[in-house]
């Protein structure tokens, strides 16, 4: 058996078959065992007839297809290996010749890990922001932590304000006839929250415990009864009860309480150094999104429409695990939201093709780049998966094969490129 490969395009090859006769034959002989038990010939009992009889009958073609199965299925796997095909889809085969005492010819084109041609890669120019972390910023997060600690104190001595807790009884109606659910005795209402109906809320402040009013209110005219969507209604209210929020001072006893700081002024500062610490990596994460953007956008690949597709189902595969977490299907969510299996495979394409084509270019640019990955960093991958694992570091690396650290240093390498190109890009003046 022969082999030659050609390159026919950036995304596939043509792979050239010449097979001895003599495989061929034994092949066909092959063939011959495993079609004549579906062959009637007169006077030869279902599976008895010799070969030349079914030849003669059917013409020798009759048994092409399955002595050719038989071929293909044992040379081209070994083509592919020896020639190091990184395939990524099915043949199409065509035969120039077939035949018993021929050598058998044939070709298969086929879709192959396309070549990537690398634009600028390094040197990017690209826009970098640094964010800084205001005192309003610093005030607002202690002011959230203050609300946790908050607690509500009963109000005897004065009326109701914005903010107050309310109890209350109510009933409403529209045109003097009570409406279905809008009686309530005993109902809790924060003042100034939007819970209830415009002006509902607004009328109420200045109302004192005990008190009764009659509150005046039109429902909005998108509303979820359509039979008082629009209409003018009239309140009728008791206060029974005020409760006000009491926010803990903000002085150092409340730094101590909440924090291992011991005053006011460290306790800020922490949370100031935190603030910093995210804003500079949501800054650093959106310059190194900006780079590869810049580097995928200027390289140039043709992509086969079977590496879209396998990545779209993994994709899918992942939406599902995570419905099922959730114990969706997915053939459920589909049919919630309109949808057909064309449309939300559609919807994931342009995504699925980004993906792809960014995997392409960052190998080709380890590859052009001879980027490697040190076992330190090897072991820093698998130590932050084990985790997700359920296991110690390791007791992971005791169920490791050869192929599984070979995933992980495949990781640590793309960390090393991602690193490589912000290290090598320029940020705009």
């Amino acid at each position: 058996m022969s082999t030659t490969v050609e390159r026919i395009a950036s995304n596939k090859v043509k792979i050239s078959f010449d097979i001895d006769a003599a495989k061929f034959d034994e092949a066909m002989g092959k063939a011959y065992l495993k079609v004549r038990g579906y062959v009637n010939i007169p006077g030869f009992r279902k599976g008895k007839a010799p070969r030349k009889m079914i030849e003669n009958m059917y013409g020798e073609g009759v048994f092409y297809d399955e002595a050719f199965e038989l071929i293909f299925d044992e040379v081209y796997g070994l083509a592919v290996e020896e020639h190091k095909i990184e395939v990524v889809d099915r043949p199409q085969i065509d035969i120039q010749q077939i035949g018993a005492g021929k050598n058998l010819q044939f070709t298969c084109e086929v879709f192959v890990t396309p070549e990537v041609t690398l634009g600028q890669y390094k040197g990017v120019v690209v826009k970098k922001e640094t964010t800084l972390v205001t005192d309003d910023q610093v005030d607002a997060k202690v002011e959230e932590e203050r609300a946790k600690q908050a607690t509500e104190v009963a109000v005897e001595d004065r009326a109701v304000i914005e903010g107050d807790t309310v109890n209350l009884d109510y009933s409403g109606s529209v045109d003097g006839v009570v409406f279905a659910g809008g009686t309530a005795e005993g109902q809790t209402l924060k003042i100034g929250s939007g819970s209830f109906i415009p002006g509902f809320e607004e009328q109420m402040v200045g109302m004192n415990i005990g008190e009764e009013k009659d509150l005046d209110v039109t429902f909005p005219e998108k509303y979820h009864s359509d039979e008082l969507a629009g209409k003018k209604a009239v309140f009728h209210v008791k206060v029974n009860s005020i409760t006000a929020t009491e926010l803990p001072a903000l002085d150092d006893d409340f730094a101590k309480d909440i924090s291992e700081f011991d005053t006011l002024d460290e306790y800020k500062a922490d949370i100031r150094a935190k603030l910093e610490a995210q804003a500079a990596e949501r800054d650093n994460n959106a310059f190194t999104n900006a780079v590869l953007d810049k580097v995928i956008e200027n390289a140039g690949v043709e992509i086969p429409e079977a590496m879209v597709e396998r990545q779209i189902d993994s994709m899918l595969r992942d939406f599902q695990y995570r419905l099922s977490a959730q114990g969706l299907k997915l053939e459920d969510f589909m049919k919630y939201t309109g949808q057909d299996e064309k449309t939300f495979r559609a919807g994931y394409r342009d995504q699925a093709y980004k993906s792809v084509k960014a995997h392409l270019v960052l190998e080709a640019i380890e590859q052009a780049e001879n980027l490697d990955a040190t076992e330190e960093q090897v072991d820093a991958q698998i130590a932050q998966f084990a985790p997700q694992a359920g296991k110690s570091v390791e007791e992971l690396k005791e169920t490791l094969s050869e192929a599984d650290r070979e995933y992980f240093k495949a990781d640590a390498i793309r960390e090393n490129c991602v690193k490589f190109l912000c290290d090598n890009a320029q940020v705009e003046a």
